[in-house]
């Protein structure tokens, strides 16, 4: 086994487990803090003068735009499955997770991105191994 694919390995092992490295460790860091804010958010909202807790939530929403436009970020960089690191087709899919916290406060535009945003990331991976499998027979 020469350097590169021991190396390749371990970065394969550290992506697979805990926050992994580069790409696959922003988009779990994103999902990790964007998602379970929901939280305190809520928390927040209860304990601020009513005429702010609008200016709460609307801060909160763009936060769920911006984790959103993170994913979109790095499938841009990344738009090739077979130029991806390991297992960050599997992150990009998280994004969805972004569904249960627009559900919880009735943030329309989360409720729907996120679960399209998903499908859009499987329907691609399923694209290209269709792709894939066509150029090979």
């Amino acid at each position: 086994m020469d350097l590169h694919s021991a190396q390749r390995i371990v970065e394969a092992e550290a992506a697979r487990t805990g926050l992994g490295t580069g790409p696959n460790r922003r988009l779990r860091l994103t999902l990790f803090i964007g998602m379970p804010l929901v939280f305190p958010v809520i928390g927040i909202m209860i304990l601020v003068p009513k005429f702010l807790r609008d200016e709460v939530l609307y801060a909160y929403e763009a936060g769920i735009i911006g984790c959103l436009l993170h994913y979109a970020w790095i499938f841009a960089k990344y738009p090739r499955y077979a130029g991806r690191p390991p297992y960050l087709t599997r992150d990009l899919a998280m994004g969805g997770g972004f569904f249960l916290p627009s559900l919880m406060l009735g943030f329309w535009p989360g409720i729907i991105a996120a679960p399209v945003w998903a499908l859009f990331v499987g329907a691609t991976y399923a694209v290209e191994v269709m792709r894939e499998h066509h150029d090979r027979h």
